[in-house]
């Protein structure tokens, strides 16, 4: 190879290189930025963060769309960050992130394990509020806890079982994830609830990643090992509408009572068509309304009432017979 072709691949070599690393920082700086001064030409009087566990879930835009209508009545910045999927790690960066940029308060869904607890201490060292939202952590330092009582709604998808079903129940469990503490409560409070029951066993447990496809794969596979099943639970979201799909691919014909969880529109379609049994109902546009204006009241003083629980109950095909949409 002669000088001149040496220096020509050099020099192309060197320019690959540096598009790459531009392209690097950019897409790096696209998923994690964080913005440290908002518009004050708009009169805002508070920036805050809300950390949500996936960016693109519905049940989190929910929680989304409560919180900026409260944010705009209040004329509050809310900036809304997430993973591009469910991670634990990625979301702790952008807490940690979001506590170097000095925002006014952060709204996150709590995360089980130390280091969480050592960003909540951080943030309130530094004299930025924190509440957690859909998901608590008692043990660290946040300032309130805004969403539902998870181990009650474990109880209540319990009691649709014992006062819905007749004989032996042989029950299979989708859950979200097997490492979300709110997952991990309300299967404690299943657990609970059907403990003096004892026709009521449950067999087997599987995550479906609150995915759809996660839940039907999940279910499918319950079904298969477990064809004895004649009761399912899910634990997130979207695992009703997954367990339909299971069952539907590998027994269309089998008699299953079905708990889902959570009041997505599809969700409630599926109880109108009996296709679904019943639903705990959560509420996740109050969740993020009420978590706003709490964070508020953090900035003038502290509360006495550190959990804020919001309505829970049980849906079935009366309760939604007559809705178009999420039931309230």
């Amino acid at each position: 190879m002669s000088a001149i072709q040496k220096r020509v691949l050099y020099t192309i070599s060197i320019a690959v290189f540096l598009t790459s690393f531009t392209a690097m920082l950019y897409y790096g700086y696209k998923t994690f930025y964080i913005q440290s001064e908002f518009a004050k030409s708009n009169n805002y009087t508070y920036h805050f963060a809300l950390i949500a566990e996936e960016s693109e879930n519905e049940y989190w835009r929910l929680i989304e769309q409560g919180a900026r209508q409260a944010a705009e009545e209040n004329a509050i910045f809310l900036e809304y960050v997430a993973p591009k999927r469910a991670d634990n790690e990625q979301l702790l960066r952008l807490m940690d992130r979001l506590i170097a940029a000095k925002v006014d308060g952060i709204i996150t869904q709590g995360v089980e394990g130390e280091r969480f607890v050592d960003l909540v201490h951080k943030a309130v060292e530094r004299g930025i509020p924190v509440i957690t939202i859909d998901t608590d952590v008692k043990s660290s330092e946040r300032n309130a806890y805004v969403g539902t009582d998870n181990f009650y709604a474990g109880q209540l998808a319990g009691r649709t079982i014992i006062e819905n079903t007749t004989g032996e129940q042989y029950v299979g469990i989708v859950t979200g994830r097997l490492d979300a503490i709110n997952q991990q409560q309300r299967i404690e409070g299943l657990k609970q609830e059907i403990a003096s029951h004892p026709r009521i066993e449950i067999v087997a447990l599987m995550e479906s990643n609150i995915t759809r496809i996660g839940a039907t794969q999940a279910t499918y596979e319950l079904l298969k090992k477990h064809p004895e099943i004649n009761a399912l639970v899910g634990t997130s979201s979207l695992d009703g509408i997954g367990m339909v799909k299971g069952l539907e691919e590998i027994a269309p014909n089998k008699e299953v009572y079905i708990t889902a969880f959570d009041v997505l529109p599809r969700t409630l379609d599926l109880i109108r068509s009996n296709k679904i049994d019943a639903t705990i109902a959560q509420y996740p546009i109050e969740m993020g309304s009420k978590s706003v204006e709490v964070m508020i009241e953090l900035q003038e003083q502290v509360l006495l009432n550190k959990e804020v629980f919001t309505e829970t109950r049980i849906l079935e095909k009366d309760d939604v017979q007559q809705s178009s949409g999420v039931t309230r």
